[in-house]
């Protein structure tokens, strides 16, 4: 006890002990209670942070699903299982197009306006006006050989187009493509020995009947090819190769028939202007001998004309039936459409578990703040003690005289 009696005297002599509290307290008060104040803040700062991107992340998911399940309302799949999907909606087709076929009846008080007008104002046969387009009015649509020859086949032999066995896509993440969406790249489910045309025209050479067009996103009809192959040394009777198919399934015939129907819209609308304009004189004039069918046409007449035409130039050139005339000419189109519709997918799940990585590193600076708060509440206390102790060790010394420590901020 004298001992420690010695050590409390030396530790008092020279006011040792007021001098080092006061040490202590202004260490608290200038590093030690600052620090763990911006430590706090910035865990706080992290949890919000961390808490936008994982909503950003629930958004870009949103969104990738949402154009995911937009682009199959487009190729008209519900987007369950795309490959299967697409390759049933190709059974229609045929259906679809002797639809369209049939439905061409429709045009003829439009053909016989437009034959009237060619063979009065040009002075040439009606006969050389929309061939194919007056040939479907009449027969429907027969098949190519039917069409070329005037004879129905006896015996027909379809081009056979070769099956691609379906590739397993499994989602994982060292497949997921960080990149834009809009850039397709290759995969192994479209690579092959085989040549393959990256062009837009449709002026192309295939080295075999496995050469495929890719572009599909803004392909007109004439950019579409067939691959078909034409039978040689063909017996008569027997329709083989592109002979077998019908008008509307073959490319160049139904790429004929659309160009003929745009020539046909272009003619109607232009008359339509004309009846909404004024005519002058001199055009008054020169339709004063013109056949009945020229002068009878109303503005309710050329209308009903031009929707006639334009359903069927849109039956034949959206979106749905683009895709599904490559896919009729290749099965392969079938995976790349695939692959391009799961990347999105890919790339939703992808975020989905940077969200979960987000909000696991957010839980985490939040547990991390909450064991800073306890810290910085004690070490609060005890600087107030400490403070409280120095004002009344330096009270005694002058009498009992208050004293009040400022600038701790405590």
């Amino acid at each position: 006890m004298k001992d420690w009696q010695e050590v409390i005297s030396l530790y008092q002599a020279d006011n040792m002990y007021l001098a080092e509290c006061g040490s202590l307290l202004m260490r608290n008060v200038s590093y030690e209670i600052p620090a763990l104040k911006k430590q706090m803040t910035r865990c706080q700062q992290l949890v919000a942070e961390c808490e936008r991107r994982a909503e950003e992340c629930v958004q870009g998911a949103a969104e990738q699903r949402e154009q995911y399940y937009s682009s199959c309302k487009r190729y008209g799949i519900n987007g369950e299982d795309v490959r299967k999907e697409l390759q049933m909606l190709v059974c229609d087709v045929p259906a679809t197009l002797r639809q369209v076929g049939s439905d061409a009846v429709k045009l003829l008080p439009a053909i016989q306006l437009y034959e009237a007008c060619v063979s009065f104002v040009c002075d040439s046969s009606p006969k050389q006006a929309l061939p194919l387009i007056r040939y479907l009015q009449e027969h429907g649509d027969t098949t190519v050989y039917e069409w070329r020859t005037g004879e129905v086949p006896v015996t027909m032999e379809r081009p056979e187009v070769k099956e691609v066995e379906e590739v397993p896509h499994s989602i994982e993440e060292g497949d997921i493509d960080w990149g834009n969406l809009g850039i397709t790249t290759e995969t192994p489910a479209v690579q092959t020995s085989e040549d393959i045309d990256w062009g837009f025209g449709s002026g192309t050479e295939a080295t075999g009947a496995d050469a495929i067009v890719w572009d599909s996103e803004e392909t007109v009809p004439g950019e579409i090819i067939t691959v078909l192959e034409d039978g040689h040394d063909v017996p008569p009777g027997v329709a083989r190769g592109t002979d077998a198919l019908t008008l509307l399934e073959n490319t160049e015939t139904r790429n004929e028939f659309v160009d003929e129907l745009m020539e046909l819209e272009a003619f109607l609308s232009q008359w339509l202007q004309d009846l909404d304009g004024q005519t002058d004189v001199i055009t008054v004039t020169q339709f004063q001998t013109a056949p009945p069918i020229l002068q009878d046409q109303t503005r309710t007449k050329v209308t009903g004309m031009l929707s006639d035409v334009r359903d069927l130039i849109g039956r034949l050139t959206d979106v749905k039936m683009r895709h599904l005339f490559l896919i009729l000419a290749s099965p392969r189109y079938v995976d790349r459409v695939t692959d391009l519709l799961q990347q999105r997918l890919k790339q939703a799940e992808l975020l989905e578990r940077k969200r979960e990585a987000w909000l696991e590193r957010g839980n985490s600076e939040q547990k991390e703040r909450g064991n800073l708060e306890p810290k910085l509440l004690l070490l609060q206390e005890r600087s107030r003690e400490l403070q409280k102790q120095i004002e009344a060790d330096i009270s005694r010394r002058y009498n009992n005289r208050p004293v009040k420590l400022i600038g701790t901020g405590l």
